[in-house]
């Protein structure tokens, strides 16, 4: 996002570098921080807000390569001062105002750097541990353009609510309201908005005809298939993007559990449940995966979704922080959970039922090797093509066995998932 010389303040400047210097020290996911920042600033405007949130967390997405251009001198002022002018393309006259005669000269300077002689790693803004896992994972070629593809922003995806209304009269009335939107690739259900328009107050986000789901998310509720009148389980249901999408793939028949640890996350499910119009859901919270509410049901259900707590790491288009937030340490941990909660899910499944699990984690560590130790334990289960369940929903998409979905191939968040039947 480019602003003009017209638009560009130095209010909005200060704002920008209050809101960084807030972002590099905060604990907290850099989302929490930028919404509670704006909270604060109700003064800002749509585009303002636009303006700074996009300019800032192109700062996270690229520190690293900007932090080479500020040479010693490493603050929230020059990363800004480096990514106007180095990745937006502001020019001196632009920054006027701004920029002292000093920093104009290391300006000069930080131009002039040449980024393709810096490290693989500082070159494509990546943690060195996180470039070596790529590395061992992906030819090099391919680890840059994935690289790439991850540093992008995210496009906003909708979903279609099928209970309400169907995709062509959605993209019709968005069309008649003046948004640019088209088909998604892939989800029957997904439209692709190609600007960041505010859609809370939109009449067809009030009434539960669209909600936000990227599309890759969306691709992992058809994999689960879910069919009228079974009992189903969203066992890590968070705010409940993929519940809302399973209830209403089964027509609202049924009984659909959505389970998860954070009460807050499940408070966030009630009012998008209230405009969904989904009667077959029922959250509840559990205390862990061994929950006596979970081992009520074991062996009773039809289907089952893991949408395992993961890194993150498939989502640095939405979340750049993660990949300067996320260790080696907190990865193994996260590892030892997800083989722990997939066992859990799995016990739910009957004979005849299936189980996805599914992050959006793009390390094996996270993919591959919990689901090959799981079915190694559990022979009763058996692994079914996501490709071939997917076409026979008239979903094309050259995946394979296990759906690997990467940005710079399939334009979505990258996201894993595996499908076993327990025969």
């Amino acid at each position: 996002m480019t602003m003009s010389k017209e638009r560009f303040s130095h209010a909005l400047f200060r704002h920008a570098e209050a809101l960084l210097s807030e972002l590099l020290r905060s604990v907290f996911p850099a989302d929490q921080v930028v919404s509670r920042y704006f909270r604060q600033h109700r003064e800002l405007g749509h585009a303002d807000r636009g303006f700074i949130a996009e300019t800032v967390f192109l700062v996270l997405r690229r520190k690293r390569s900007l932090s080479a251009r500020c040479a010693d001198e490493l603050t929230s002022r020059r990363l800004l001062l480096a990514v106007l002018a180095c990745l937006q393309g502001m020019n001196r006259r632009q920054l006027e105002g701004v920029l002292s005669e000093s920093e104009s000269k290391w300006l000069a300077q930080a131009k002039a750097v040449r980024i393709d002689e810096l490290p693989p790693a500082v070159r494509l803004d990546l943690p060195d541990w996180l470039y070596a896992e790529f590395m061992a994972q992906y030819a090099a070629d391919e680890v840059e353009r994935l690289a790439n593809g991850l540093n992008q922003p995210a496009p906003l995806d909708l979903r279609v609510n099928p209970l309400k209304t169907g995709r062509s009269e959605v993209l019709a009335r968005l069309l008649a309201d003046g948004l640019a939107a088209e088909a998604c690739r892939y989800s029957p259900l997904g439209i692709r908005l190609l600007g960041k328009p505010a859609l809370s107050k939109h009449p067809l986000f009030i009434d539960g005809s669209i909600e936000v789901q990227d599309e890759g998310s969306q691709l992992l509720g058809f994999l689960v298939q879910p069919r009228r009148g079974e009992m189903i389980a969203d066992f890590c249901a968070g705010a409940g993007g993929k519940t809302l999408l399973l209830g209403a793939l089964m027509r609202s028949q049924g009984r659909l559990y959505a389970f998860d640890v954070a009460e807050r996350r499940l408070a966030r499910l009630k009012p998008r449940l209230a405009r969904s119009g989904l009667s077959n859901v029922y959250p509840l919270q559990i205390e862990s995966e061994r929950d006596v509410k979970i081992r009520r049901l074991a062996g009773k259900l039809d289907r089952v979704l893991v949408d395992a707590p993961c890194s993150g790491l498939g989502t640095l288009r939405r979340n750049p922080d993660l990949k300067w937030r996320q260790m080696p340490a907190s990865v193994a941990e996260l590892c030892a959970k997800q083989a722990a909660i997939l066992a859990a899910a799995g016990s739910l499944v009957k004979v005849g039922g299936r189980l996805v699990y599914a992050t959006c984690s793009l390390l094996e560590a996270e993919n591959d090797a919990v689901v090959q130790a799981f079915l190694a334990q559990h022979p009763d289960f058996v692994p079914c093509s996501a490709q071939d369940i997917l076409a026979r929903q008239g979903i094309a998409i050259d995946v394979g066995e296990r759906l690997r979905l990467l940005p710079h191939q399939h334009g979505t968040d990258a996201f894993y998932a595996a499908v076993m039947d327990r025969r």
